[in-house]
């Protein structure tokens, strides 16, 4: 059986590699071994930053939601514990939206949670 080197596979991985690297600065670019540490790191951190997008806007509703809670006099815990009393199933990306472009709505949304509330 003849032997088999592995410089084609190698040089495949070495490629896609340095491929993802591209972009980066000095050695993390050119050289294989700097940029595999380069792009592990990446890939950990894209990920990460995939789940802390998903909180940052979940943190970013809740602060528009509250803001006009309050504008129409009850705190942001008040009303969604109002909400779900009326048994009104609405998330906070909706109530977010509401907020900023439909005044009207969610202040009667607002009423609704208050008269629950009290």
């Amino acid at each position: 059986m003849a032997r088999v080197k592995g410089g084609l596979g190698a040089k495949k991985k070495h490629n896609r590699t340095l491929k993802l690297a591209k972009g980066y600065r000095g050695a993390r670019s050119k050289q294989y071994r700097v940029a595999k540490q380069s792009v592990m790191r990446a890939l950990t951190s894209s990920y990460a930053g995939r789940k802390e997008k998903k909180r940052q806007f979940r943190q970013l509703w809740i602060a528009r939601i509250n803001a006009a809670a309050r504008m129409n006099g009850i705190s942001y815990s008040q009303m969604m514990h109002g909400l779900k009393v009326a048994g009104v199933d609405i998330n906070r990306k909706m109530l977010a939206e509401m907020a900023v472009n439909d005044a009207q709505g969610f202040a009667a949304l607002a009423e609704l949670a208050k008269s629950k509330v009290a």
